[in-house]
């Protein structure tokens, strides 16, 4: 049996949040490494993605002389995109990236958006002078096999805009990501066709955990979820591990640390992400 795990190098939403309240969980935005044993798979390049690219650099393409990934976007919102620029391996030779997203809901495609992310307006350098040699694939709710027994699943999530949640599974393991999704009447009603199918039975879910039931109701229809949905969307789909993500960015370590806290009695176990965490399916 292989190995999969998960590290977390950024896990708020919305927009950074560094400062000496955000020291324990951090405050960078999502940005998530897997590994497949010595695949590699990237879920965001949020402002998580500048201290992973070099780590990267300093690691990955120094003592094996490439990089080689996956990348995944959920969404193109800022929050999930905004490393890029600052992802050190995209200025080097011998890397190559895949990077597949969601069918945008508008005309643009994938590579567009990121054309304009380093136009001259927003970034000193254009996306055709990267030395990394990368691939921009759009996709709708499918599976990739991407060889070796590893495979990602897409489902669609209830956001503001086209987002992507992403299951990953292999050699009998699995991690899924779902946000920013707000949680619909039949997450965990409908097991044929709903997200039930999308999660039952993975091994970690990385769920969006931006609201408490308070919070909930003057934020409806933005496109986030609860931590009690979380956990009912957890336990519904025989989750063994549940880990709150996309921290609000008002949310400091002393609030996040209660609110964890809050869920040790929960009958799954279910953890705050905090940056450089790792985790094993």
């Amino acid at each position: 049996m292989g190995m999969l795990q998960v590290q977390f190098w950024g896990v708020r939403g919305s927009t950074p949040c560094p400062g000496h309240d955000t020291v324990i969980y951090g405050g960078n935005t999502s940005c998530i490494e897997i590994r497949a044993d010595d695949r590699l798979i990237i879920i965001d390049l949020g402002s998580g993605a500048r201290p992973l690219g070099n780590w990267l650099v300093d690691n990955e393409l120094k003592k094996k002389g490439k990089i080689k990934a996956d990348i995944f976007i959920t969404h193109t919102h800022w929050d999930h995109i905004v490393g890029f620029p600052m992802f050190s391996p995209i200025y080097k030779e011998n890397v190559e990236f895949r990077i597949t997203g969601p069918v945008s809901s508008s005309s643009e495609n994938l590579k567009d958006i990121f054309e304009t992310l380093f136009s001259h307006n927003f970034w000193p350098v254009r996306l055709k002078e990267l030395s990394a040699k990368i691939e921009y694939n759009q996709i709708n709710e499918t599976t990739l096999d991407l060889g070796g027994g590893l495979t990602v699943t897409s489902k669609k999530l209830n956001h503001t805009v086209k987002c992507l949640g992403y299951r990953i599974d292999y050699k009998g393991k699995s991690i899924a990501v779902v946000y920013d999704h707000e949680h619909l009447e039949d997450d965990i009603a409908d097991e044929d066709g709903s997200i039930f199918k999308f999660l039952n039975g993975v091994d970690i879910l990385i769920h969006d955990a931006q609201y408490t039931n308070e919070e909930y109701p003057n934020r409806i229809g933005w496109g986030h979820s609860t931590m009690d949905c979380a956990v009912q969307t957890a336990i519904a789909v025989n989750a063994n591990r549940l880990v709150f993500f996309h921290h609000d960015p008002s949310r400091t370590d002393t609030q996040l640390g209660q609110l964890e806290k809050n869920y040790l009695d929960s009958p799954v176990s279910t953890i705050m992400a905090k940056e450089g965490m790792t985790l094993q399916a």
